[in-house]
C-alpha cells in the first residue's frame, strides 16, 4: 500500500470525486501531498461550495478543519512551489492521482511539459516508474483526447474515467461517487470498504 500519495485537483468537472478521494486517503492514514490549479478553485466553489484559498498554508488549515479527526497527514503546495518534494525525482511520492483531470492538464503531461508543478509532479512520477492515475471526465472525447490518453497509457499511466457501475444498486449520488473513488483506491492498493465487490453482492451468481 502506498504511503505517500500526490493528489492533484485540476479544472475539470468532477470535484466531488477528488474531495472524496482526499477524505478516504486521509482516513486510510496516507500522507497526502495536495496540489490544485487556479481553475480547480473555481470548480470546487461551483460544484461543492468549497473554498480553496490561493495560499497553500490557508488551504491546508481549512482542509484540516474540515477533516479534524482523520489519521493521515496533509501537505498542500502552491502552484509555483518548486521546492516541494514532488518537483524532484530524488523525493517522489509513491503514487500520484490527478482527479479530476482536465484535458489541458492531460495534454501537457502527455507532451512532457512541466511548466506548472502539477505537470512536473506527473512527469517525475512517470520517469521514476511510480503509478500515475488520471481521472478525466470530459465527454465526448476527440481524437486528440484519445491520442493523448493512448500516449500516456503506453508510458505507464492509468486512464480511469469516472464511469460508475450500477450493479451495486446505488441509492444516492454519493454511492456513484464512492464507486469511482473505490476504483481509484483499488489502483493505489489502499484498503477501503466503500462498497461491496462483484461476487460479494447478495443474490449475485
Amino acid at each position: 500500500m502506498p504511503e505517500t500519495i500526490c493528489l492533484a485537483f485540476t479544472g475539470a468537472s468532477g470535484m466531488p470525486y477528488g474531495v472524496r478521494l482526499l477524505e478516504c486517503l486521509l482516513a486510510a492514514g496516507c500522507r497526502v501531498q495536495l496540489l490544485y490549479s487556479q481553475v480547480a478553485q473555481i470548480v470546487a466553489r461551483q460544484e461543492l461550495g468549497l473554498e480553496l484559498p490561493a495560499r497553500a498554508s490557508e488551504a491546508r488549515a481549512a482542509l484540516q478543519q474540515r477533516y479534524p479527526d482523520l489519521p493521515g497527514t496533509l501537505e498542500v503546495y502552491g502552484r509555483e512551489e518548486w521546492f516541494a518534494p514532488v518537483a524532484s525525482g530524488s523525493n517522489p511520492p509513491d503514487a500520484m492521482v490527478v482527479c479530476p483531470c482536465s484535458m489541458g492538464t492531460l495534454a501537457a503531461i502527455a507532451q512532457g511539459l512541466a511548466s506548472k508543478l502539477i505537470e512536473r509532479a506527473a512527469d517525475v512520477v512517470l520517469k521514476e516508474g511510480r503509478p500515475l492515475i488520471l481521472v478525466p471526465r470530459e465527454t465526448p472525447l476527440s481524437a486528440i483526447h484519445l491520442e493523448n490518453m493512448l500516449r500516456l497509457s503506453r508510458a505507464g499511466a492509468v486512464i480511469l474515467p469516472p464511469n460508475p457501475g450500477f450493479y451495486h444498486h446505488p441509492q444516492r449520488v454519493e454511492d456513484l461517487i464512492d464507486f469511482v473513488v473505490a476504483r481509484i483506491l483499488d489502483q493505489l492498493r489502499v484498503p477501503h470498504a466503500l462498497m461491496q465487490r462483484w461476487g460479494d453482492l447478495e443474490g449475485s451468481a
